[in-house]
């Protein structure tokens, strides 16, 4: 049992010692006879352990080795100094010397100083006009082809562009200076800063412009999309916000990845805050997938919400209730539930019964029922695709005909126009056969004493003859 619990440990041997004998250098040592003769005296489990101390020792040192490798490449590569940032000194395009040009004034001469304000002035008083005269080359350029949003993305660009003129030539007035590298280098990421932000803004109002180019052509078309239009503006401004703030963080000169390792330290808590925040996102993007509606529609969500959509935005829906309150809905809930969607009806339905009295006959009902179908199907706002007029049921007060049909508008007044000139046709039908509309009634029937007393009669009479039948005007 012992031999068998220790045959790993000769494998492990037999493994490890061809690969030693490779690596290891070849050296002559000298064998001490007295040594020798220990070892060969050596049996059992003398060798055994032997064997085992001589392999874990490799093992260990061979472990050693690797992570000493490890650590050395580490401290190599944290020893490499980062790259830094170069500051760039601008040449000014002239220079004024000579006599008063030369004085100091704040560690620089005064030709420095007016050079730089002048630079300065020409980008603040020109930046309207450099900015008019290449947009103007712009705009008789786009006037030529046959869409009509490239005008309006260059007019949303030319501020943008205006400003960057005067940036810049803020930028070459201060970097023209002899200033020291910090403040050259702070003054070269402040403009970078500055120019992404830039940029950000111009891609906002180019969303803008996309944005109403895109409804105008949905509207044109009568899509359902037309109302997602102001959800994916916001959606898309969103992300290129976001994005823009890291870009301008970066060019400022801020480490984006440092800055979002820390606040990944505290991403748990900023998850659960905004865990609600996250699931409206979600849901008004399920919404502009699934398009279950858009700004217009009459919706019913639940047994709560009935209204006109006023707007979708990227937390909630608002409502406009039929009290004319205004009902902000979570878009995770409305993701969520169940949405009737009237204003996708393509026909609106009436469905309503007409009680005849009992005295009709069979052969009033019958003809009653053919004039009714006769009247749907000569109304012009009557939908002609099915119409349902029959005698269906022996009601407890009436004989009740089902009138089941549609009206091809959908919208609500004249639906209410057509239904009323119907009902009014169904009443001169039913007059014009003699009949009448019956209302709720019941016939109560009584026997006995009580009733007798009820209706009057003397039960000492044995005739049982009722007190009028008595005296000179008593009936013969």
């Amino acid at each position: 049992m012992r031999w068998t619990a220790l045959l790993p440990i000769f494998l492990v041997l037999c493994l490890t010692l061809p690969v030693q004998a490779q690596d290891a250098p070849a050296t002559d040592a000298p064998t001490d006879s007295a040594s020798q003769n220990v070892l060969d005296n050596n049996t059992g489990e003398s060798d055994t352990e032997a064997v085992g101390g001589a392999a874990s020792a490799l093992v260990t040192a061979e472990v050693i080795k690797s992570d000493a490798t490890d650590a050395t490449k580490e401290t190599e590569s944290s020893d490499e100094p980062k790259p830094k940032q170069v500051p760039v000194h601008l040449d000014a395009p002239f220079e004024l010397t000579g006599g008063f040009w030369n004085m100091n004034i704040f560690g620089f001469t005064a030709g420095q100083l007016t050079v730089s304000f002048v630079i300065l002035l020409i980008s603040l008083i020109f930046r309207n006009v450099i900015a008019m005269f290449i947009f103007r080359r712009l705009h008789l350029i786009t006037k030529r082809t046959k869409f009509d949003f490239d005008d309006d993305l260059v007019h949303a660009l030319e501020k943008p562009v205006s400003w960057f003129i005067f940036f810049l030539g803020l930028y070459v007035s201060l970097a023209i200076l002899p200033l020291d590298d910090d403040i050259t280098l702070f003054i070269q990421n402040l403009f970078h800063g500055s120019t992404m932000l830039l940029v950000v803004w111009g891609m906002l109002r180019m969303v803008d412009v996309m944005g109403d180019v895109l409804a105008r052509r949905i509207k044109d078309q009568k899509s359902a999309i037309f109302g997602f239009v102001p959800l994916l503006k916001k959606t898309t401004k969103v992300f290129i916000l976001c994005v823009g703030i890291l870009m301008v963080i970066d060019n400022l000169g801020y480490n984006v990845a440092g800055i979002l390792a820390t606040l990944g330290l505290g991403g748990a808590a900023i998850a659960l805050a905004a865990k609600d925040t996250v699931a409206n996102f979600f849901g008004s993007l399920m919404i502009v997938l699934d398009r279950p509606f858009k700004v217009g529609d009459w919706i019913i969500v639940g047994d709560k919400v009935d209204g006109d959509v006023e707007s979708i935005g990227l937390r909630s829906t608002k409502v406009r209730t039929w009290p004319k309150t205004v009902m902000s809905i979570p878009n995770s809930i409305l993701a969520n539930e169940y949405i009737n969607n009237w204003s996708r009806m393509p026909k609106r339905r009436v469905k309503q019964y007409v009680g005849i009295t009992y005295e009709a006959s069979a052969e009033d009902m019958e003809g009653l029922v053919a004039d009714i179908r006769q009247l749907l199907a000569e109304d012009d706002g009557v939908q002609q695709d099915f119409i349902l007029v029959n005698f269906t049921d022996f009601g407890d007060s009436s004989l009740d005909i089902l009138v089941y049909y549609f009206t091809k508008t959908t919208a609500w007044v004249q639906h209410m126009d057509v239904r009323q000139r119907v009902n009014c046709k169904i009443m001169r039908a039913i007059k014009a056969r003699g009949l009448s509309v019956a209302f709720p009634t019941r016939s109560l029937y009584l026997e006995g004493q009580v009733a007798r007393k009820m209706a009057g009669f003397d039960d000492s009479n044995p005739e049982g003859r009722l007190p009028g039948d008595f005296g000179p005007n008593a009936p013969q």
